[in-house]
């Protein structure tokens, strides 16, 4: 598959990160948009410095609810694919191409996985992450790798197939599980 791609960065509360998050990214060459999600602290501004697109809720309405605003806005320009990132800074935009490859091949969702780093996280985190991997891929039937990351790209048509309606943290888990029930393609690429 080929066409068009964008990034969208939610934000909550990331003025800190938010701008060098925004510069490396545009150093790919790639348009990019951030929603902040009712930050007080001065996300927006930190954002809209870099001139990007800055799309802005009133009031914190969840990860989910910001990426539903990103995706309707994104798909309404024409794109044909969206890869998140997310503000702190913990995802290399870098490695974008390694999310694209897969969707050019025809992937629906693609997943920056980082189980194969799972042993340089602490304990609790490792924990959380294989077990909450774990789960998710028992309730969708299917083994999924790194369910918890927030470094994807999903293909306009996955979106407008299944939606995106969860508000927060649980709307990419949910949107995997429904993917991989609908028999959408999803691919893990370590990142």
């Amino acid at each position: 598959m080929s066409g068009r791609f964008a990034v969208a960065i939610p934000a909550y509360d990331a003025a800190d990160s938010v701008a060098a998050v925004v510069r490396r990214t545009q150093a790919m060459g790639v348009p990019v948009v951030v929603v902040d999600d009712g930050s007080q602290d001065g996300t927006g501004d930190a954002a809209r410095a870099c001139g990007v697109v800055v799309l802005s809720h009133a009031v914190n309405l969840g990860k989910g609810r910001a990426l539903k605003t990103a995706f309707d806005y994104m798909f309404a320009e024409g794109y044909d694919a969206v890869i998140t990132i997310d503000a702190d800074g913990q995802h290399p935009p870098e490695e974008m191409p390694k999310l694209l490859a897969p969707w050019r091949e025809g992937a629906d969702l693609v997943l920056g996985t980082r189980d194969h780093l799972y042993a340089a996280m602490g304990y609790v985190r490792r924990a959380s992450n294989g077990t909450s991997s774990w789960m998710i891929s028992h309730v969708a039937g299917a083994q999924l790798p790194d369910c918890q990351t927030g470094y994807r790209l999903y293909a306009k048509r996955l979106i407008e197939t299944i939606g995106f309606p969860e508000p927060r943290f649980e709307a990419e888990s949910a949107v995997l599980v429904r993917a991989v029930r609908t028999g959408f393609r999803v691919v893990g690429v370590p990142v």
